[in-house]
């Protein structure tokens, strides 16, 4: 009884949510067709400009496009990130890209949880690599996420649905996305505001690339050994 209690609320708030875009689509179908394929087009200048016509309001604009792109898990927010560099400058693109990106995978973690279970299962079965549930579970879930969400340029719906159908907490899921997802949007902000500045800022943006191919290379080195030495423990 209780399962088909949960089956009935969780079927009712996905059709809640179908029908708020609906109805948005409806009353704002010019806004939306041109705000969908800002998102889908992939173009870092379309969405420089498109953030930049809504004037003063272009930073809040950009943090609630942010989020929603990181809402919904499949659209590259890159672009978004690397507008923002280069339209309000290095840092404060990096605060408004993290505090967005960090919102936007916290909602699409709870309604991944909550709603659409089902399709997260889905989503993480294509890779053999992500079926490992134990490890995003107990004590070892905060840092396991903590480390994925440090990594630039990664597949950010796939770790939002791997943490979903784990049984991290969902203070630790914040927690480590509020921590990791800062140095992986700053480096993604600064190299793409230094490759699109690329004549003004050639040796920034050299020296970002090699420190970071340092840094990660050296963590997944430690990493590695730590797990080589787990593994060769006789089990007492």
């Amino acid at each position: 009884m209780r399962v088909q209690s949960e089956g009935a609320v969780k079927l009712v708030a996905l059709l809640l949510l179908i029908c708020l875009f609906a109805g948005v689509w409806l009353l704002y179908p010019e806004v939306c067709a041109r705000l969908w394929h800002v998102m889908t087009s992939g173009s870092m200048q379309e969405t420089a400009d498109y953030i930049q016509s809504f004037g003063v309001w272009a930073m809040l604009f950009s943090f609630c496009l942010d989020v929603l792109v990181n809402a919904l898990g499949f659209l590259p927010s890159i672009f978004i990130s690397t507008a923002n560099g280069v339209l309000f400058g290095v840092v404060p693109g990096v605060v408004v890209s993290w505090l967005a990106e960090t919102t936007g995978v916290i909602l699409s973690f709870l309604l991944m949880r909550t709603v659409l279970r089902d399709s997260a299962e889905k989503l993480i079965q294509k890779s053999p690599y992500l079926t490992r549930l134990d490890e995003f579970s107990g004590k070892k879930g905060f840092q396991m996420m903590l480390i994925a969400r440090t990594l630039p340029y990664f597949p950010s719906g796939i770790l939002t649905a791997l943490g979903a159908v784990s049984r991290i907490s969902v203070k630790d899921y914040m927690l480590s996305n509020l921590i990791g997802k800062f140095p992986s949007t700053a480096l993604e902000v600064i190299i793409g505001h230094d490759a699109v500045l690329f004549h003004e800022h050639m040796n920034r943006l050299a020296c970002v690339v090699v420190l970071a191919t340092l840094v990660y290379v050296g963590i997944w080195y430690a990493h590695r050994r730590k797990s080589a030495r787990e593994d060769e423990k006789p089990i007492s």
